[in-house]
Order: structure tokens, then sequence, then C-alpha cells
């Protein structure tokens, strides 16, 4: 029984000293919070004396922050001398020098460190994280690299020094150790091209990416990860044409199925690059008719010349070119539901920008009786002949068009679409009081887009019908607005400058301003369209088109001209100054972004 009690006692007490120290510790840690170093200074010195392993880094840190390093100095020293194996030890006494201001102390013992390190990969991997820990990652990155040296292996911690290269943002070394891990390793391209990307600032980096990349394939040309990481650096450079150079050569190389040329191209579609895209599409073409990619190339390139047009970047010869492509896509693979999207694209080309009406009535005509076509595509192919109706003079035949679509999808998108396009059509020939009646209907449509057109043209009538009720000069205005339509932008202007000669004092000065701004805007004429919106901004602030102009403006500098801070000061201004406009939810949109605001999740 006595043996029994002995022993419980002896359990009771190492009990009571576990807890008194855990209450010590605590109340330590309490004390260093709340800044009275001191006090934590003397109650860890206690628990040290207790126990040196367990409390030596608490101890010291404290020291530290006490700026006693001479203590802090000797206890490390102790501890080096009673643990020399133990590196962590070694490691918190260059800290400490470090702190002192002895830097020179601190890499003698951290080289010594190196010397002494053991053959031993984990352990390698020990110290190295203890010394990250130690915030030392240069001396981490020795360590790995010694590492190597001890156990003869030089693809040894290779993903360790990546994280260490991006942690010290030592782009060069962080470069290399990446395209040493590709081969291996090919899935970390996605990886390496997010960080690199994130890491360089500017031509100098990308150039030293390009060298390093061409010393590469130059010693290992087998290596194809090399040269889409080559085509990568030149997209970043905006260098699409070199990009291109190399996909093909990879492609003619390998003998691949062309995704990678096809996928490139859409990248490059994106960027606006339309001639290096054509250029990319047409190799897949010249592949042959059994390639993977001949139909969808051929489709794609006729596509792009398309966008090349639109976006206004061809001369009148590419215009030509491009019908032809469309006549031709059309004589190979016939006149049907799988092409219809060539009828309508040409059509469109030949009534807009070539201005061949009839070519274009005869080819959309066709599209309404092809077999197999959904019916909201159908639509989309009546309101396109409604148009050329339109331009054709054919009003009547136009409104049936429309209205046949208004009626078959009256609650959708489509449908009101379609109402707009017969509400112009009234506002062109001159019939307002119907237009208005139908644009009032249409100010409550669920498009944004639909109601916003819809409300300008109802108050640009009433404003007009208000000061001339015969509407002459409104009259003359609603034609060169059918004008701008089609795209006859000589005709509209002169149109334009009629007015004011035929109707002295009329009401449309700010109207005439915009519908200029307008067509110089379609024209690719910012700098030309600037002073026209900043004029309506000036002299017409309270006007039907004032608030329209400042967001003109604002998209113009932000979109076109790359001036952000001005763009920015253009939202604000619709933010502050008309907060009952239509385009105040997309101008703090835009305002937030520019500000560099975190979108709301």
């Amino acid at each position: 029984m006595k043996r029994v009690a002995v022993f419980l006692l002896l359990i009771f007490i190492g009990c009571s000293r576990v807890f008194a120290q855990g209450n010590d510790l605590q109340l330590a840690r309490q004390f260093a919070a709340n800044g009275e170093t001191d006090k934590a200074l003397e109650i860890y010195q206690k628990l040290y004396k207790q126990n040196n392993e367990l409390y030596f880094q608490m101890y010291v840190s404290t020291l530290l922050s006490a700026k006693k390093f001479e203590d802090a100095e000797n206890i490390a020293k102790k501890m080096v001398k009673k643990h020399p194996k133990d590196y962590g030890y070694q490691i918190t006494l260059g800290t400490i020098y470090t702190q002192q201001g002895t830097i020179d102390k601190a890499n003698a013992l951290y080289e010594e460190l190196l010397k002494s390190l053991p053959a031993d990969q984990n352990e390698i991997n020990n110290v190295a994280s203890q010394m990250y820990s130690a915030n030392n990652a240069e001396y981490a990155i020795k360590i790995f690299l010694q590492g190597r040296k001890v156990l003869h292996n030089d693809k040894l911690f290779s993903f360790e020094l990546v994280t260490l290269y991006r942690y010290k943002r030592d782009k060069v070394n962080l470069t290399e150790q990446y395209l040493d891990l590709f081969p291996e390793n090919p899935q970390l391209l996605n990886q390496a091209e997010t960080v690199l990307g994130s890491l360089y600032e500017g031509a100098a980096d990308y150039d030293m990416l390009r060298i390093a990349l061409l010393k590469r394939i130059q010693k290992d040309p087998q290596q194809t990860i090399y040269v889409n990481l080559l085509i990568w650096q030149y997209l970043q450079q905006k260098d699409f044409d070199q990009a291109l150079n190399q996909a093909i050569a990879l492609s003619r190389r390998s003998n691949d199925d062309g995704t990678t040329i096809f996928d490139l191209c859409n990248t490059l579609i994106y960027n606006q690059a339309y001639d290096t895209a054509i250029r990319g599409y047409e190799y897949l073409i010249t592949r042959g008719k059994t390639g993977q990619y001949y139909i969808p190339a051929r489709i794609e390139l006729i596509n792009t010349k398309n966008l090349k047009v639109t976006s206004g970047k061809y001369v009148q010869s590419d215009l030509v070119a491009l019908e032809t492509d469309y006549l031709g896509l059309l004589t190979e693979f016939g006149k049907n539901s799988s092409t219809l999207f060539a009828m309508q694209k040409v059509a469109n080309l030949q009534a807009f920008k070539l201005h061949k009406l009839p070519e274009a009535q005869k080819i959309l005509e066709e599209t309404l009786t092809l077999p197999n076509v959904s019916p909201r595509v159908l639509a989309s192919c009546k309101l396109d002949l409604g148009d050329v109706y339109l331009l054709n003079g054919q009003p009547w035949e136009a409104t049936l068009l429309y209205s046949q679509v208004e009626k078959d999808f009256n609650n959708e998108s489509i449908g009101q679409d379609a109402k707009l396009k017969n509400a112009k059509l009234a506002y062109y020939i001159g019939d307002f009081t119907w237009a208005k009646g139908q644009l009032d209907v249409l100010k409550a449509a669920t498009t944004q887009l639909i109601a916003n057109d819809a409300l300008n043209l109802s108050l640009l009538i009433a404003d007009n019908l208000e000061a001339d009720s015969a509407g002459n000069a409104l009259k003359v205005y609603a034609r060169a607005d059918m004008l701008i339509f089609a795209q006859q932008t000589d005709k509209a202007m002169i149109t334009l400058d009629s007015i004011d000669k035929k109707f002295p004092n009329n009401a449309l000065v700010d109207d005439i301003l915009m519908a200029k701004a307008r067509i110089l805007i379609q024209q690719k004429d910012y700098n030309g369209a600037i002073p026209l919106l900043k004029k309506i901004v000036a002299e017409h602030p309270t006007d039907l088109w004032a608030d329209d102009a400042v967001f003109m403006l604002g998209d113009i500098y932000d979109n076109n001209l790359n001036d952000k801070e001005q763009a920015k000061s253009y939202y604000q201004k619709i933010i502050t100054d008309y907060p009952g406009s239509l385009l105040i939810n997309e101008s703090r949109k835009r305002f937030r972004i520019l500000r560099g605001d975190k979108p709301v999740s």
C-alpha cells in the first residue's frame, strides 16, 4: 500500500508541475502581448531552466524583443554546443547575430552550416524549411543547392526552389528552374505562364525568357514544350506574327492535327490581330480537305475577314475579297441550313458595305425558302430582309416582315426589336405620330438597349414636333438618320448640313451634333467625334443627348484612346450629374472597374 501511495503522490506532484507550467506559460504570453516584456522574461527564464529545449525559442524571442542580444546569444551558443547536430539552434544563433547587426557573423555561421550538411534528403529539406521560417529565404535556397551537390542529384528540390525563387521575385533563376522542370513535367506549362506573367515587368524580362528558350530549343529541338512557351512569350509581347511562325513550324515538324494553330487563331482574333489569324486559317486550309480543321478553318477565315471589315481596319479591296470568299463557300457547300449564316453575312456585306441591294435582297429571300431552319433563325433572316427592303425603297414589304416577327415573338427581345424596327420605319418615312405611339410602348421593353433607343427617339420626336408641328426639319433629319443606318455617311453629312440652311433656328442643334458624332465614331474617327460630344455636354447639358454624350466620351477614352483617367471622370459625371439616366448602372460598373474595386462575389 505504501508503494502505491508513494506512486500516486509522485503522479500528483508531476501533474501539479505541468499544470503550474501551463499557467505560467499562459501568463507569460499575456504579459508579452500587453508589452510587459520584463515580467514575461522573468517567467520564461524560470520555464527555460526547467526545460531548455521546450522553452528555448519562446525565451530567445522574448529576449530579442527586449533587445537583450547578449543574453540571447549566450543561451543560443550553449544550446549549439549541447546539440551540435541540431541545425535549428545554429539558425537561431544566426538570427540573433542578424538582429544585432553583425551580419558577417551570421553569414559565417551559415556558411559553416552549409559545409556540414549531411547526405540526407529529408534532413536537408528540414534545415532549409527552418531557415525559411527564420525569414532567410536566401540561405534556404543555398541549402537546397548545396544539398544537390551533397546528394549528387541536380534534379532534387526543384519544386521547393520554384517556391523560394518566386517568393524572392528572382525572375532569372525562377525561369531557369521552370525550364529545367519542363521535360519531365510538361503539365507545369500553364502554371509557369501564370507565375511568370505575374512577375515579369517589361520587355527586358520577356527578352530574357526568349533567349533562354532559344538556347534550350537549339540544344534539345525535340522538346516541344519550349516552343509552346516561346509562342506564349511572343503573344505577351504582342509579336503575333512570330507567335504564328513558331506555331506553324512546330505543327509541320510534329505533323499534328492543327489544334494548336486553330486555338492560337482564336487568341489572335481576341487581340484583333486579324491579318495574322487569317494567315493561320489559310495554313490549316492548305493542309487539305481531309484535315480535321478544313471546314472550321474555312468558316472562321471568312468570319475573321468579316471582323476585320466591321472593325474598320480594311480597304475597299478587302470588301470585294470577303464577298468572293462567302460566295465561294456557298458554291462549295451549297445553300442550306448549315451555310445560312454565310448567306446572312454576305447579304449584310452587300447591303451595308458594298451597297448591292438587289443582290442582298435575292440571297435573303432564298433564306426564307430553306428547309430545316429554326423559327428564331428564320425570324432573324426576316428582320435582315426587312432592312434591305427598307433601304431598297420597299417600306410596305419591310413592315410586313417586321410585323410577322413581332407577332410570332411578341414577348421576347427579338419581337421587341422587330417592333422598334417598325417604329423607326414610320419615323424614317415621316409618320411621326404612329412611330411615337409604338416607341412609347417600347420604353418599358425588357432589353435596356431597346428601351433606351425607344425613349430617345420618342423624346426626339416630341421635342421637335412641339417646336415645329409640321415636323419639316425633323423629316430631313429622319432622312439623314436613315442614310446613317444605310452606312451612306457622305450623303448623311450633306443632308445634316442642309437642315440649318433650309430651316434656320430649328430645334435640332444637339441632335445634329450627335448624329455627326455617331458618323465619325462609325468611321473610327474618335478624335473628330470628341469635340462634337463635348459641345453637346457644354452647350446642351439638360437636353436629350447630354447623358449619352457624356457616356460616349467615357467609352471612347476607355476602349479606344486608352485614357482611363478621362474615362473615369466621364463615368463619374453620369453618376453625379445624371442620376436618372438609363446609363447610370453601366457607368457605375465601369467606374468601379477603373477605380480598381474588387468584384462583388
